[in-house]
C-alpha cells in the first residue's frame, strides 16, 4: 500500500515535472518570438541588422594630430567658441544607447555613444534665436544639416567614444556627431565645425539626391 502510495506520487510526479519542462520550453519559444519582433519592429523597412558597424565614407581616413586639432562653433551664435580636443573633453559628458540605420540598407543595433550633448554646444554659444538650423562641418569639405529640434534631441550626441571604447578614426574618431532616428549620412564622421544659420543649407549626400529629411522609418532616402 505504501508502495502503491508512492508510486501513484512519483507517476503524479512525473506528470508536473512534463508540464513543467513544456510550460518552460514554450516560455523560451515565447520569449524568442518576442525578442525577434522587438528587433523587426526596430528596423526600418528595407533594412537588415548587422553584427557591426560597416565603414563608408567620403574620402580617406583623416589623420589627427591633436596640438593643431579645432573644433569650432560659429554663425548665429552670440558666443563663438574655438576649442582645442583636450577642451572638448573636459565638457559635460552623456552616454546614449541607440540604433544605427545606414542609407545603403543596414542597421546595427545597441550601439554606445560617449560625448557632449549637442544641446551643450547650443547653450555654450548662447545660439541666437533667430537659427533655426545648423550645419555640420567635416574634413574634406563633408556637410550635412537638419533642423535644430532635430539635434536638440536627448540621444544626439558629438562622439568621441563608441562601445566603451576611443572611437576609432575608421567610424569617425576623434568626433563625429549621431543623429538615431536619421539615416546615417546625417551622422557626419570627423567633425571639425558648427555653423548655426537662419536657412538650411543643403549638405553632400542631400545636392547629391538623397533626402533632405532621411527619416529611416518612412524609408526616407531619395529627396
Amino acid at each position: 500500500m505504501i508502495f502503491e502510495l508512492n508510486r501513484r506520487k512519483f507517476l503524479r510526479s512525473l506528470v508536473y515535472v512534463g508540464a513543467g519542462l513544456a510550460t518552460s520550453a514554450g516560455t523560451i519559444c515565447y520569449l524568442s518570438e518576442m525578442v525577434g519582433k522587438k528587433v523587426a519592429e526596430r528596423l526600418p523597412p528595407g533594412q537588415h541588422e548587422v553584427d557591426k558597424l560597416q565603414v563608408l565614407h567620403v574620402g580617406p581616413i583623416p589623420k589627427f594630430d591633436e596640438k593643431t586639432w579645432t573644433f569650432e562653433v560659429y554663425g548665429s551664435v552670440n558666443k563663438p567658441l574655438t576649442l582645442n580636443y583636450q577642451q572638448f573633453r573636459q565638457l559635460p559628458k552623456a552616454m546614449s544607447t541607440s540604433d544605427f540605420h545606414c542609407v545603403t540598407g543596414w542597421s546595427k543595433l545597441n550601439n554606445k555613444w560617449e560625448g557632449v550633448l549637442f544641446r551643450t554646444i547650443m547653450e555654450m554659444a548662447d545660439v541666437q534665436q533667430s537659427a533655426k538650423f545648423a550645419t555640420i562641418e567635416s574634413e574634406y569639405g563633408y556637410k550635412t544639416s537638419l533642423p535644430l529640434e532635430d539635434f536638440s534631441r536627448d540621444d544626439v550626441l558629438i562622439a568621441y567614444r563608441l562601445d566603451d571604447q576611443e572611437l576609432p578614426p575608421e567610424h569617425g574618431g576623434p568626433l563625429r556627431i549621431v543623429v538615431p532616428h536619421k539615416y546615417a549620412y546625417k551622422s557626419a564622421k570627423w567633425v571639425r565645425r558648427i555653423k548655426f544659420t537662419e536657412e538650411q543649407e543643403l549638405g553632400y549626400w542631400e545636392t547629391a539626391g538623397y533626402s533632405n529629411t532621411a527619416n529611416p522609418f518612412k524609408d526616407d532616402r531619395y529627396g
